[in-house]
Formats: structure tokens, C-alpha cells, sequence
């Protein structure tokens, strides 16, 4: 999606306030005892309210409103009787559509007791997301953003997942300008484009440097023994930087 019209921001604009309030909501109501499906119940309600629908479901049939990805998983868990528990780590994707239009978005949460080094790799996968932010301006090669994020990776000691990547939206959940590497790839020459609309969604982990799918043909593990965390905004490319729309409105 190209940005022309401002009718056409501000109904983006709607859509990312919703999933980003709806992220919020998810995370605050995570607690131990409580299964992947009673978390998606939660997103299923609040979408309903505001007459949105989940993109997952809408587009590719996904057996669930949202991604809940725990532990193991990087991402596309499909929510179902998985109970959460204490130390967990639980990734939350959010998309959906409203008035034909998506945005998307998605966080990484820990169930406390929390480690120091899961408050670390989370605290350092949402720096390294707004490291990419950073690099968005019209005019400038889309490469920027996997550079900026795979040099802030590289100096704070983490790999990230390269078979997982940003990727455009709007009228679609997933469209031009196709993905995005979160990662330094020299071989990428397109430049950003005045207005374009695409996610930021770098996998920041504690080795892993591919995700392989499960016998559920949806989800994503990553490898035995790491931790991986996710971090997504949708925005708008402008002159002057990127128009993040998917930040809660409280």
C-alpha cells in the first residue's frame, strides 16, 4: 500500500490503534494457568467490538485471531490447550482488517518470574526494532533497515531468525513491496518508496539463525535450546522518517 490520500492514513491509522490496543490487552491479561486458546478468546472479543477481523483467519484460514508463539516456538503457534506457565516466553502477533484496510503487530512478553537474561534479550529485541525504524525514509535504500538491525545485533551478542522477514501491508496483510530483510542483505536494491506502508519485524535470538516448521504445518520452532523474541510495528515511510500506527492509544 502506497499512502495517497489522507482518508486513506487515517484508516490505517484506525486499524493499527486497534491491533496495538489489542496487543496491549493480551499482554496485561497473561497470566500462569491460563491456555494459548483463553488468550486468543480475549483478542477474538476485542476485535469483534470494533468490527475488525483477524487477518490470519481472513487470509490464509489460520485456526486461530491471533499467533501465540511460547517458548520453542518463534512463531505462527496456533492458540490452543497449551497452558502457560511461569518463565515462560510468549510472542503475541496481532493483525486484522477494518474497512479494507490491515495492520499488524506483535510483541514478545515474559510470564514472571523473569530471568535477567529473557529481560535483556526483550529489552535489546525492542531496541533492535526501533534501530530499523530508524533507518526508514523515503528516498533511501530499503537495505538500511536490516543493516541497522543486524549491526545492533551483532554488538549486543544475538543472531537473528533469516528465513523470517518484514514485508509490506495495506490492502493486503502481506503485499508489495514483498519482504523485507531484518538482516543485512547486500544484494537488496530497492529504495523506499514516499508513503509506502510495511511492518518492521526483526527476530532477535540467543543463537538461532533459522526457524523450521512444525508437524502442525503453521508453526515455527527455532533451535533447541535458544530464545527468541519478536518485536513488530506497521508504518508509513515519509520524507521526514517513519509513521509508526501501531501504538496503543493508552
Amino acid at each position: 500500500m502506497t499512502i495517497d490520500h489522507e482518508d486513506q492514513l487515517e484508516a490505517l491509522k484506525r486499524i493499527g490503534a486497534i491491533v496495538a490496543d489489542v496487543l496491549q490487552a493480551m499482554g496485561h491479561a497473561l497470566e500462569p494457568g491460563m491456555t494459548t486458546l483463553e488468550l486468543d478468546a480475549i483478542s477474538r472479543r476485542l476485535l469483534e467490538a470494533q468490527d475488525a477481523r483477524s487477518a490470519p483467519e481472513l487470509c490464509y484460514d489460520f485456526p486461530g485471531a491471533t499467533c501465540i508463539s511460547v517458548n520453542e516456538e518463534v512463531a505462527h503457534g496456533i492458540p490452543g490447550s497449551r497452558v502457560i506457565r511461569a518463565g515462560d516466553l510468549v510472542n503475541i502477533d496481532v493483525s486484522a482488517e477494518k474497512d479494507g484496510v490491515f495492520a499488524d503487530t506483535g510483541a514478545s512478553f515474559a510470564v514472571p518470574p523473569v530471568t535477567r537474561h529473557d529481560d535483556r534479550l526483550m529489552a535489546y529485541g525492542r531496541k533492535a526494532l526501533w534501530q530499523g525504524i530508524k533507518a526508514v525514509r523515503s528516498g533511501q535504500p530499503l537495505s538500511a533497515i536490516g543493516r541497522n538491525i543486524e549491526r545492533f545485533a551483532d554488538k549486543a551478542g544475538y543472531t537473528l531468525i533469516r528465513n523470517l522477514a518484514s514485508h509490506g501491508v495495506g490492502h493486503a496483510l502481506h503485499e508489495e513491496p514483498g519482504t523485507i530483510p531484518t538482516w543485512w542483505e547486500p544484494r537488496e536494491r530497492r529504495r523506499i518508496g514516499e508513503g509506502m506502508v510495511f511492518t518492521i519485524e526483526p527476530f532477535l535470538s540467543t543463537g538461532a539463525e533459522w526457524a523450521r516448521e512444525s508437524a502442525d504445518g503453521w508453526t515455527l520452532l527455532g533451535t533447541a535450546g535458544t530464545r527468541t523474541v519478536q518485536y513488530e510495528h506497521t508504518m508509513v515511510a515519509t520524507s521526514r522518517g517513519a509513521v509508526v500506527v501501531t501504538l496503543p492509544t493508552s
